[in-house]
Parts: C-alpha cells; sequence; structure tokens
C-alpha cells in the first residue's frame, strides 16, 4: 500500500515540485504546441497568431495602399488597390524564412500580374521590390508614411502627401510653393503685427504728452 502511494503521489506532482527538467520539459511541449497550432488548416488556428499591417506600394508609378495579412509560420496574403483607380485591385500571397528570406506573388483586375520579394526589418516590418507586369513595384508594410518614403521608387517629381481624407502622390514643385507661400503669409503677418505695435505706443505715447 504504502509503494502505491507514493507513485501515485509522484505521477500527481506538479512540474515545479518534479524539478528543472520537467518544468522544461513542459514548457518545451507548450512551445510545438504553438508553433504547430500556425500551420493547422484550421482558421481558428491561423487567426490566433496572425498580423495585419497597411501596405504602402508603387506599381508603375502608381500609388497602391492596402493590407498585408502574416501568420506566425511565415506564410500570408496581400490585397491592395490603386489609390487613383480604385476599381484596380491586386490580391496575392507571400512566403518567409530566415533562410529565403520573403517571396510572393499577386494578381490584378486589370489583367497584370507581379512578383516581388521583401526583407523583414522586424516581424511585423518590411520592405521589398519586384515586377508589376512590365513595371517595376516597391512597397513596405507596417511602416509610416514617412518611414516608408526611403524605400519607395516614387516617379520623378512626385512625393507621398496626405490630402485630408487619403494618401496621394502629390507634385514636389506645388509642395514647396505652397510652403513658401506659407513661409511669406507668416512673414507679412508678423511685419503687420510689429506696425500695429508701433502705432500702439505711438497712440499711447501721444497721450502721455
Amino acid at each position: 500500500m504504502r509503494r502505491g502511494a507514493i507513485a501515485t503521489a509522484s505521477a500527481n506532482a506538479s512540474p515545479a515540485s518534479q524539478g528543472p527538467a520537467s518544468m522544461y520539459k513542459l514548457l518545451t511541449t507548450s512551445l510545438v504546441a504553438s508553433v504547430g497550432l500556425a500551420g493547422w488548416p484550421n482558421p481558428a488556428g491561423a487567426e490566433l497568431f496572425s498580423k495585419t499591417g497597411p501596405v504602402i506600394a508603387i506599381m508603375a508609378n502608381e500609388l497602391f495602399v492596402g493590407e498585408a495579412k502574416g501568420h506566425l509560420s511565415g506564410a500570408g496574403t496581400i490585397a491592395i488597390h490603386s489609390q487613383k483607380n480604385p476599381d484596380v485591385t491586386c490580391t496575392g500571397q507571400f512566403t518567409s524564412s530566415a533562410e529565403r528570406g520573403g517571396l510572393g506573388q499577386m494578381r490584378c483586375s486589370n489583367g497584370a500580374t507581379g512578383t516581388y520579394r521583401f526583407k523583414r526589418m522586424t516581424l511585423e516590418k518590411g520592405y521589398g521590390t519586384g515586377s508589376y507586369g512590365k513595371s517595376s513595384m516597391s512597397f513596405t508594410y507596417g511602416l509610416t508614411v514617412g518611414e516608408s518614403e526611403p524605400y519607395l521608387k516614387l516617379p520623378p517629381g512626385k512625393k507621398l502627401g496626405h490630402n485630408g481624407k487619403a494618401l496621394e502622390l502629390v507634385d514636389v514643385d506645388k509642395v514647396r510653393d505652397k510652403n513658401r507661400q506659407g513661409e511669406s503669409n507668416l512673414q507679412a503677418l508678423k511685419s503687420w503685427s510689429i506696425e500695429r505695435y508701433r502705432a500702439v505706443l505711438a497712440l499711447l505715447h501721444g497721450k502721455d504728452d
């Protein structure tokens, strides 16, 4: 009886009470199960370890925006559309590994196809280049507009800007002229303020006399 009781107590003991070796085995088993879940065809398992981020792309000198969704396994999907003509949409899939980097392909509603490579900066951010029809493409994912510009091949004389509603390609010269106009207006306001200040001082001094 005593031996049976001891065996039962040992079997029911917690991993912590059984020592570091058992604890390590439990953690390893849990990690393997988690990683394995990401490769299951079960959508619930895939959703549990997925991350969605914004995509900014320049394709055939046009701006495309959308989202990319990646999974812990390194696989994922991309869905973007032309900002100028929203009816032009592109969807595709990609894979990523430490050995080969990121590879992907997509098909667009206008009949064009594309292939691309990308480099991960972090698990949620990166940039890449590729082909779109007979033209080139460059893109970023998970980055802000300011962070994206160094990695994008923008059309000559263009830069990314926001019109208050959406991201767009704007003329560099127009942005420069607008900034100059703003500086000119500010300088005029300063000059007017100084003149008004001097006029008030002169009026006050006149009353004192």
